[in-house]
């Protein structure tokens, strides 16, 4: 089982969108998968869900989001297993809540506390391999794939000390450059200070084992070399390589032959997918599946069954990286 977390600490580059994408390609390729939304803005659950689904889960708030997995381990009551809203035989997916962001002071403060030797701030900060190793004992799943808020907060704390590999989704301007030197920075600081928390723990109990490894990044929304603005999109694409290799793999050696294109830490160069993009919203559907009826048609069906082959391959991989 590999956890794998699609981290950035800039929003709107597309991140969920791929890692909705992705998921639904690796139940294609019969991979059990469980996705998880742990972005309090929850995007990723209402791409997932029909209109119908969404509105009856909250409207009437049923207690079966992350949040209800949640509360009872931080009122010290027992584990309560966590819903798994089946998509499909290999796909499931972990519901998101609003009201996650509540838990970030819960988080900080256990963080803290893990520093005067107390179990139950353990507890709290390992809150997320919890839910997940019993999400996945039940589901059978093989891969686990996080989406997290763009933020440095403490509950992306506690998902990255509790991930197998990071996966930076990027876009080719000055902003993703900088939110790969925050991000790379903080991981090492995140990554550093469990580890002095680890050898601090009272007892055997079960926590993270910090294993987390920087799995590559994937530059979206690249358009085809042949349009205006291309001079610009390079300007900040070949500076990629670079600052990923200096901030995130702490490797100050240069290469200036390297670019956004050779770049082995580069997983893809994902395309704009323009139009399909609202389609696929609308439709609740990845884009590799659009059909006639959801409105691809002409032109679009050419894009649709293009972006199967480049998904697929992206999806392969990602699994070759995180092994």
């Amino acid at each position: 089982m590999r956890i794998i977390t699609f981290f950035n600490n800039k929003g709107g580059v597309g991140k969920t969108t791929t890692v909705y994408n992705v998921a639904w390609m690796l139940s294609e390729l019969g991979v059990k998968t469980v996705a998880i939304d742990l972005d309090p803005q929850s995007n990723l659950t209402s791409m997932f869900l029909s209109n119908e689904r969404f509105e009856e889960i909250y409207e009437n708030e049923m207690p079966i989001t992350i949040l209800d997995a949640i509360q009872p381990i931080v009122e010290g009551e027992p584990y309560v297993p966590v819903h798994i809203e089946p998509i499909n035989d290999n796909l499931g997916l972990i519901l998101g809540n609003l009201a996650l962001s509540t838990f970030e002071d819960r988080l900080s403060d256990a963080w803290l506390k893990c520093l005067n030797e107390d179990i139950y701030s353990f507890r709290i900060t390992s809150i997320f391999k919890t839910i997940i190793d019993e999400s996945v004992s039940r589901f059978k799943a093989q891969i686990v794939l996080i989406d997290v808020g763009p933020n440095l907060g403490a509950i992306n704390r506690a998902v990255t000390i509790s991930s197998d590999y990071i996966i930076m989704p990027v876009a080719s301007d000055l902003f993703s450059l900088q939110g790969i030197k925050n991000l790379g920075t903080t991981l090492h600081q995140w990554k550093k200070g469990w580890n002095v928390r680890r050898s601090m723990v009272p007892k055997k109990i079960v926590i993270p084992e910090n294993n987390a490894e920087p799995a590559g990044y994937i530059v979206m929304q690249y358009s085809a070399k042949e349009s205006r603005p291309v001079k610009s999109y390079l300007k900040w694409a070949n500076r990629i390589p670079e600052v990923f290799k200096r901030f995130v793999l702490g490797n100050n050696e240069l290469d200036s032959d390297t670019t956004v294109d050779n770049d082995k830490n580069c997983i893809a160069l994902l395309r704009h997918y323009r139009s399909l993009a609202p389609m696929s919203m609308e439709a609740h559907k990845p884009i590799f599946l659009l059909k006639p009826a959801d409105g691809a048609i002409g032109a679009h069906v050419y894009a649709v069954q293009k972006s199967y082959e480049e998904f697929k391959l992206l999806t392969r991989k990602i699994l070759k990286r995180c092994h």
